[in-house]
């Protein structure tokens, strides 16, 4: 056994939940532009909201950004070596 003590896992830090109450029309055109877009209402009023603060100079610097929610990415396919060149005749 080491001296040191494990390393944990930092915890995910908790998203903040909200009770939102909207106009059905506002809500209903919010949906529209998130399914234009390929977001979750959800995500478009936290994508839009962080451009305000932003445009606004209020967006917290220890804010960060936006979790990509779905599969993850791929990872890169492994370079295949270069084939050699003919022997010289």
């Amino acid at each position: 056994m080491t001296d040191e003590p494990a390393q944990r896992k930092q915890p995910q830090q908790q998203r903040k939940q909200v009770l939102l109450r909207l106009d059905p029309a506002v809500y209903e055109a919010l949906a529209r532009w998130a399914a234009d877009e390929l977001r979750s209402a959800n995500s478009q009023i936290e994508f839009v909201l962080r451009r305000a603060l932003a445009e606004a100079g209020r967006l917290p610097g220890t804010a960060g950004p936006i979790p990509r929610r779905g599969r993850p990415p791929k990872p890169p396919a492994p370079e295949s070596p270069d084939p050699e060149p003919p022997p010289a005749t």
